[in-house]
């Protein structure tokens, strides 16, 4: 076999392959085989009509379809590896030339991993947020502390903003009553925000035994997005009582003996929690720096399928679990679907961007994962979908996404390593020195899911 690359762009080349006709032989013997067990022709046993009858019967064209699909994918394997090349997605491949006895000609062109080169990231300068944990932050941690374990007390008089009512429900569409438009002995705080729009206004002034009705559109069910009038009978107000916020409160709520303890634990976790955001919004904003260095090609057929996922994912899964569509979404964030689709493409860009500069980092960096550092990751990984560690883990396997949770920590690393040597200020004017601790956490999430290796996963074959 022969094969040449010619370049169509940077992110695009088309391979020329030549085939001598013997190198079909296997492929030749297996499609003889193949047709040899999917037909009959009286005279022969199945399995054991002579390949010139089968040439006679069913024409000696079949024959080489069946022998040159079988054999494709594996000269263009061949080929892809005698030129070194990253692959991205499926080849288009066109046979220009097939005679019978002499020769097989193809070409194939395919999307490929462009070349990056990463220059001096040393200088790289960000601003981010200082650490400052006020004691209105504290007040208020410890409020909503206090409005967890508040307790509630029935009062006979009407429901007023902030009180518990347990309250029966029924919605209608059209006059008719939904059947999973009914439900009794909801509990709900006036105000809260959790229910229907309109809610509050209806049932604030009513007492126990009496209702009310309003109009409102529904968030979920059958007819999400539909108007509906909703009847409320209230059956119980009850007043929320908060705990006096004292040493017995921080005995109850906390480990802690004293009120004072307890505050300053909760200025301590407020620290903590801002120091997290900071060391993310460092990665971030680092990571921008980078990219703003770095010249990338993003092929245009992994971009549309990139843009097109996320439209995917955000319409059949996001959204149908909210109960919206696409132009319910767009109305409620003001936008227009040309800026939709403007933020879409930007965002699909940055995600190529982002994964081709940081492997090449790997590549550049000699970076390695080792068993610790991706039990680690696909621990949290399993944590943020829900599932147990030795379902996720069962889940990535049979699914063969090892080398992408591997590929996820070593773009993790790669940032870490641009982070380190980048110079990091708060808005005080202070370097931030961050932990590698939460490095590793924050640059992780940066660097996660990137687009590319799915279309990879497609290119074999």
């Amino acid at each position: 076999m022969k094969s040449a690359v010619e370049t169509l762009n940077p992110t695009r080349v088309r391979l020329t392959v030549e085939v001598p006709f013997e190198e079909l032989k296997d492929s030749l013997d297996a499609a003889y085989k193949k047709i040899n067990q999917q037909v009959t022709v009286k005279g022969f046993r199945k399995g054991k009509i002579p390949a010139r009858v089968i040439d006679q019967r069913f024409g000696r064209g079949a024959v080489l379809e069946e022998a040159v699909n079988d054999a494709l994918p594996k000269f263009y394997t061949d080929a892809v590896n005698e030129a070194e090349l990253s692959v991205l997605g499926q080849p288009e491949v066109d046979i220009t030339e097939l005679k019978d006895g002499e020769t097989l000609n193809f070409t194939a062109e395919v999307d490929i991993r462009p070349s990056i080169e990463i220059p001096d990231f040393s200088g790289i300068e960000v601003e981010v947020d200082a650490v400052e944990v006020t004691d209105e932050d504290v007040d208020k941690a410890v409020e909503e502390l206090r409005e967890r374990f508040a307790s509630t007390a029935p009062v006979e008089r009407a429901a007023e903003d902030g009180d518990v009512v347990t309250i029966d429900l029924q919605a209608k569409v059209d006059g008719e009553v939904l059947e999973d438009g009914v439900a009794d002995g909801v509990s709900y705080t006036i105000g809260s925000g959790e229910l229907l729009d309109g809610i509050d206004d209806a049932v604030t002034g009513v007492e126990a035994g009496g209702e009310a009705t309003f109009t409102s559109e529904l968030k979920g069910g059958s007819a999400a997005g539909k108007e509906a009038e909703v009847t409320v009978k209230v059956t119980q107000v009850a007043k929320r009582e908060l705990p006096e916020l004292d040493d017995e409160f921080a005995q109850l709520a906390s480990e802690f003996d004293t009120i004072e303890e307890l505050r300053a634990d909760s200025r301590k976790r407020l620290e903590n929690m801002k120091q997290y955001d900071q060391a993310t919004q460092a990665q971030e904003r680092v990571l921008e720096k980078l990219l703003e260095l770095v010249e990338v090609p993003v092929p245009e057929k992994l971009l549309e399928d990139e843009i097109n996922t996320r439209k995917h994912n955000l319409e059949h899964h996001q959204l149908g679990q909210m109960g919206l569509d696409l132009a319910k979404y767009l109305e409620i964030q003001g936008k227009s679907e040309e800026e939709f689709d403007a933020e879409t493409k930007e965002a699909a860009v940055k995600g190529i961007k982002t994964q081709f500069v940081l492997d090449e980092l790997v590549k550049q960096e000699k970076l390695n994962v080792n068993q610790e550092e991706l039990t680690e990751h696909l621990m949290r990984r399993a944590a943020s979908s829900g599932m147990s560690p030795d379902q996720f883990a069962q889940a990535v396997v049979e699914g063969g996404q090892v080398p992408l949770l591997v590929g996820e920590v070593a773009r993790g690393k790669a940032l870490a390593v641009v982070v380190e040597k980048a110079t990091v200020k708060d808005t005080n004017g202070e370097i931030v020195d961050l932990d590698d601790e939460e490095d590793e956490d924050t640059t992780e999430a940066s660097a996660e899911e990137t687009p590319a290796e799915s279309a990879e996963e497609k290119t074999e074959g």
